[in-house]
């Protein structure tokens, strides 16, 4: 399953999955959309009723009904995962972070199932992280990079898992600024034009209150897109100093 980036809200330092429900994810953030599992009967590929697949609000026990069929078939991996994931997207289309806990629980389940399932890792590592994000708690940070190594062990030249997996670092407290920058140009070594990057990069440098170095890789993304959005914002975050950077 391939994922969408999401680019980060750099006025805040951070990064946000669409329609504002979170960072950067920021971040790598993960696919949005309404999926048809959460319309499906467990151990079917078909949705329950036509047009259900596109609903864009579910009722708390529409959701729940999807969460117990889960739970009754703990062992069919493709619903696990397709529910799981969908449950996850859902929550980040909805700003609604209740709906987290369930969506990791079940992508955990599959993941025991088939642990070498990339999709799961990197999207447990999402959840995880974006948990970490709100409730600022740096065990679920931890948790998240643990799923993002897990992925990069296997396709270590994904750069926006890369990237994700330096915000862990960025976002703990205290934050641990080499770690993200070592990530960050890591990934950047693979993709030099990776704009997210450069922009957290970038962002990460002020933070250290490195200005020389945070105007480099400033004139980096310049060159890259010369229209970002990001580029004002950065500027200024640059003559505020760290002091600007939440």
């Amino acid at each position: 399953m391939n994922k969408q980036t999401i680019l980060v809200a750099i006025v805040t330092g951070l990064a946000g999955f669409i329609a504002g429900f979170m960072i950067a994810n920021s971040l790598n953030r993960s696919e949005i959309g309404t999926d048809a599992s959460l319309t499906q009967t467990a151990g079917t590929n078909q949705p329950a009723g036509a047009g259900a697949a596109n609903s864009t609000t579910l009722s708390p026990d529409e959701i729940k009904a999807r969460v117990d069929a889960a739970d009754r078939n703990p062992e069919d991996f493709a619903f696990q995962k397709s529910l799981g994931i969908s449950l996850y997207r859902y929550a980040s289309l909805k700003q609604d972070p209740a709906n987290l806990p369930d969506a990791i629980r079940i992508m955990q389940r599959a993941l025991d199932l088939d642990p070498a399932d990339r999709d799961l890792q990197i999207a447990l590592g999402n959840a995880h992280f974006d948990v970490g994000y709100f409730k600022k708690d740096n065990a679920s940070l931890e948790q998240a990079r643990t799923f993002y190594n897990r992925a990069l062990e296997r396709v270590p030249g994904d750069v926006d898992v890369r990237t994700d997996l330096a915000l862990t670092y960025y976002l703990q407290t205290p934050p641990d600024l080499d770690s993200a920058i070592k990530e960050f140009e890591q990934g950047l070594s693979i993709n030099p034009k990776h704009e997210r990057s450069l922009q957290f990069l970038t962002q990460t440098f002020v933070k250290k209150n490195d200005i020389p170095k945070a105007n480099q890789t400033l004139e980096r993304l310049k060159a890259v897109n010369p229209s970002s959005t990001a580029i004002a914002e950065l500027t200024n975050m640059i003559a505020g100093g760290p002091a600007s950077v939440k």
